[in-house]
């Protein structure tokens, strides 16, 4: 006769422990689908996954913390990553535009930028870069190489320092085009920023223009490149347009092949050899320019073209920093003071949009 030592109990019992623990499994995973949708639904930041052992990457962190920047917080690290890029493009270009003619030098520096990213062309397939808009493309283009004749010309003629401020007239175009021609808002925020950090830069290069101490007046090439202001300007804006219905890699490979294109013939009539180094540093321009169009055209997609604008003023920081550390430049104290006012501007306008964004403002 056997005995009942109760492991018959156990082993039924044992199904019904596993069932118990797939429906809490279920419920689970139902309430963090409907927390996940709440959180989509009204825009809010979603819940911290549940600790599983594994570790966060750091990119899975970084992703989560900018879900809850503004939009405007975005753009302007987008435009202040655009500036480091180029203010290191500008330096370079400025020392190969030395011994190389300057149409030579503006058609290499985008030929060397479409070379760069044709690797990336073929992986994805051609077809996933031809643009919803071929002529868009094409006036973006011509407005940027008209742009650049002007700057090519004077970037070799006249001091970096007086080039970067000079450029520093472009958002002050670019705030005015995308009033009357976007209807964007322009909160005095943005106004008191822009204006701020132009203080700013006059406090840079004031002297340095005649502007402080005595006499002296612009000269013809500081004319030239203040010239090219509006058409960079007008590129901008074209470029905020094409935001809408165009990503940033077709924007960016477009720009390199329109301005390649409007570049050739008179890259042509002026071309000269070069040595070694100097393909490799037209190579690294490439890089450094592509590499900066792109976060511009992220930034102009993230938020409204005016609101980011005081972040360019920071380049001119960009420019005292990386001269020391290259070149040995000690920044003047204009230039410390005129920086903190482009900082500060800068940053004040990022707090008032991202409080605005908080309270509920447009």
């Amino acid at each position: 006769m056997l005995q009942d030592d109760g492991s018959k109990p156990a082993a039924e019992a044992a199904p019904a422990r596993a069932d118990a623990a797939a429906r809490d499994a279920t419920a689970a995973a139902a309430a963090a689908v409907k927390a996940a949708a709440t959180a989509e639904a009204t825009g809010a930041a979603p819940p911290a996954p549940a600790a599983t052992g594994e570790p966060v990457t750091l990119a899975a962190r970084l992703r989560r913390r900018a879900a809850g920047w503004s939009p405007t917080t975005r753009g302007l690290l987008w435009t202040l990553a655009a500036g480091l890029f180029f203010t290191l493009l500008n330096a370079l270009m400025r020392a190969l535009a030395l011994a190389v003619d300057p149409m030579q030098s503006q058609f290499l520096r985008y030929a060397m930028g479409l070379l760069v990213l044709l690797p990336l062309v073929l992986w994805r397939g051609p077809r996933s870069y031809w643009p919803k808009s071929v002529a868009g493309q094409f006036w973006r283009g011509g407005f940027h190489a008209a742009g650049l004749v002007l700057w090519f010309l004077a970037l070799p003629r006249i001091p970096l320092a007086d080039m970067t401020a000079i450029g520093f007239t472009t958002p002050l175009f670019i705030m005015i085009g995308a009033r009357v021609f976007f209807a964007e808002p322009m909160r005095w925020e943005r106004w008191l920023a822009t204006a701020l950090g132009f203080a700013g830069v006059l406090i840079v290069v004031g002297p340095r223009l005649g502007l402080g101490h005595g006499a002296g007046s612009p000269q013809l090439w500081h004319l030239v490149m203040l010239a090219s202001a509006p058409l960079f300007a007008g590129s901008f804006l074209l470029t905020k347009a094409l935001t809408r219905h165009e990503t940033a890699g077709v924007i960016l490979l477009w720009q390199s092949i329109t301005v390649t294109l409007f570049s050739l013939p008179l890259a042509v009539a002026y071309w000269g050899p070069l040595t070694p180094l100097q393909w490799l540093g037209f190579l690294m321009c490439g890089l450094l320019g592509s590499a900066g169009h792109y976060c511009v055209n992220r930034g102009l997609a993230a938020a409204d073209i005016s609101a980011t604008q005081s972040a360019k003023f920071l380049d001119l920081v960009w420019s005292a920093f990386f001269g020391f550390v290259f070149f040995g430049d000690v920044p003047t104290e204009t230039t410390l003071l005129g920086g903190s006012v482009i900082a500060a501007a800068t940053l004040w306008v990022a707090r008032r949009e991202g409080r605005r964004r908080e309270d509920g403002g447009d």
